[in-house]
C-alpha cells in the first residue's frame, strides 16, 4: 500500500468528516483495491444527519462512480449541485496560492483531475461547477490563478464557448483558455496539426449512424466520407473514452458486425496506422506538456494495438517496466529529443499551458498522435516497490504545474478578483432547487 493510501485510511478511522479526503485520495484507495463500501456508508450517514451537507454528497458521488455506478453517482452529484456550486480542498501544507478550477457537472472524465497535480503542495483548491444550461456568474470567488478544467466533449462544448466570451469580463489570468480547449476535439485536432514537422495524426471524421450504415452496406465508398480513408479503420462512439466501443474494422463486413452491437447514434472514424515496432509489439506513450515543456508520464507495451496502461501487463513484466524506466528517466536525451520539434509544434499550435498527449512512434519515426486531452489522469498512484522510477518523474510534473500556477498568479493575489460579490456562490442553489 502506498503512503497516500495509508494516510487516507488513517483519516477514515474514527473520522467524523470524510469530505477532506478528496478525489485523489478516493481514487488512490480504489486503485489499490481498498473496499470503499465503509466510506460510502459513512458518507451516507453524514449526509443523512445533515441534509445540507453538499460536500458529503459530492464525495459519495465519486465513490459511487468508482464502484461503477455512474448513473447513481451523477444523480447524487446533481443533488449536491442543487445545494452548492463551490467546493474547497485545503492545501496539504501552509497555503501559499489559491487556485480556482472551473468545472462542468459530469462523470470522472469530464474535468481535469487537478487534485492529483497539487496533492502534496501548498495550493488551496476551490472548485466551481458551472451548469451548462444556466447563466455564468458575473463574478468569481477570490483566487490567485484561474484554471479551466473542463475537457472538450459534446456535452461541454456550449459551456466552453460561453466561458470563452465571459473570461474578459471576469478578468485576471487564466490557465487553459476554453477557446483553445475546444481545439482538442477529435474533429479539429488533426486539422490543427496538419503540416506540423515530424507529426502524423490521421484525419478523424464524425459520422451519423445512418452514414456509417450506408458505408457498411457499400452504398458509400470509404474515401467518400474519409479523405485519407482506407481499411483498416478505427471506429468509436462520439464522446467515448478509455477504449469503450473502440474497434478496428478491416472490412465492410466487420463494420456491419460492429454496428449490429453498437448502440450509439454518432461515431468517429479514422484510418488505422500500424505502429508496431520491429519486435511486433505496440508501444504507447503518455506525454504531458506544461507551459510547452514535455514530461514523460507513462509508457505501455502490448501485443495488442489498443493499449491502456492498466491492461498492458506492466505490473507483471520486469522487462516492460525496465523499458518504461528507460523511457522516463532518459526522456530528455531519448524520446523527448527525437520528437522535440513535433512536441514544440503541438505546444505552439494548441497554446494550452497544460495538456496531455497520447502518442506512439510511426514506422517512419514520426510522432503518431492519438489524442490530446487536458483532462487525462496524471497521477503517482503506482506502488513504489514495483515502479520505483515513477514517483520522481511524476514529482517533476507536479513541480512544473506548481511553477506554472505561480507564473500565472495575479500580482495582487486574490484580493482584486471575486470577493463578496462571488462569495454567495458557495451556497447558491441552482434554478431547479429555487
Amino acid at each position: 500500500m502506498t503512503a497516500a493510501a495509508a494516510s487516507a485510511l488513517r483519516s477514515i478511522d474514527g473520522a467524523n468528516d470524510l469530505t477532506r479526503l478528496g478525489l485523489a485520495s478516493l481514487m488512490t484507495l480504489a486503485f489499490e483495491g481498498v473496499p470503499l463500501t465503509p466510506i460510502a456508508t459513512h458518507l451516507i450517514e453524514q449526509a443523512s444527519s445533515d441534509p445540507d451537507d453538499a460536500d458529503a454528497l459530492m464525495h459519495l458521488s465519486v465513490v459511487l462512480q468508482l464502484h461503477g455506478l455512474k448513473a447513481e453517482g451523477l444523480a447524487v452529484q446533481a443533488c449536491a449541485l442543487r445545494m452548492q456550486r463551490l467546493y474547497r480542498q485545503p492545501a496539504a501544507r501552509q497555503p501559499a496560492l489559491k487556485l480556482l478550477a472551473l468545472m462542468a457537472p459530469g462523470d470522472l472524465m469530464t474535468n481535469t483531475p487537478v487534485e492529483f497535480l497539487i496533492e502534496r503542495s501548498d495550493v488551496a483548491l476551490s472548485t466551481l461547477y458551472l451548469p451548462p444550461d444556466e447563466p455564468l456568474p458575473e463574478a468569481l470567488p477570490a483566487h490567485d490563478v484561474l484554471f479551466v478544467a473542463v475537457s472538450e466533449s459534446d456535452a461541454t462544448r456550449p459551456l466552453l464557448d460561453r466561458m470563452a466570451l465571459q473570461l474578459p469580463r471576469w478578468g485576471g489570468r487564466v490557465v487553459n483558455h476554453p477557446e483553445h480547449i475546444v481545439q482538442t476535439s477529435r474533429s479539429l485536432a488533426h486539422l490543427r496539426l496538419q503540416g506540423a514537422p515530424g507529426i502524423v495524426m490521421p484525419c478523424s471524421v464524425r459520422l451519423a449512424r445512418a452514414t456509417l450504415e450506408r458505408l457498411a452496406r457499400r452504398e458509400l465508398k470509404l474515401p467518400d466520407v474519409l479523405p485519407d480513408g482506407e481499411f483498416p479503420v478505427i471506429v468509436r462512439p462520439v464522446d467515448s473514452h478509455a477504449g469503450h466501443g473502440l474497434v478496428k474494422c478491416d472490412s465492410t463486413p466487420m463494420l456491419q458486425a460492429y454496428l449490429a452491437t453498437a448502440g450509439a447514434d454518432g461515431f468517429f472514424i479514422s484510418r488505422f496506422i500500424d505502429y508496431r515496432s520491429a519486435d511486433g509489439m505496440y508501444r504507447k506513450y503518455r506525454v504531458v506538456l506544461v507551459d510547452g515543456v514535455p514530461y514523460p508520464a507513462h509508457m505501455g507495451v502490448s501485443s495488442h494495438w489498443m493499449i491502456h496502461y492498466l491492461n498492458a501487463g506492466m505490473t507483471d513484466s520486469p522487462a516492460k517496466r525496465a523499458e518504461e524506466q528507460t523511457f522516463m528517466t532518459g526522456f530528455d536525451i531519448g524520446f523527448g529529443r527525437r520528437h522535440a520539434a513535433a512536441l514544440y509544434a503541438v505546444a505552439e499550435r494548441f497554446a494550452l499551458e497544460y495538456v496531455v498527449i497520447d502518442c506512439a512512434e510511426s514506422a517512419d519515426g514520426d510522432l503518431l498522435v492519438f489524442e490530446l486531452d487536458p483532462g487525462a489522469v496524471i497521477h503517482a498512484m503506482d506502488p513504489p516497490d514495483v515502479f520505483p522510477y515513477k514517483r520522481p518523474q511524476m514529482e517533476r510534473i507536479f513541480r512544473a504545474f506548481r511553477d506554472l500556477l505561480g507564473r500565472h498568479a495575479a500580482p495582487t493575489a486574490s484580493a482584486s478578483w471575486g470577493g463578496d460579490a462571488a462569495a454567495s456562490l458557495e451556497h447558491q442553489p441552482t434554478a431547479a432547487a429555487s
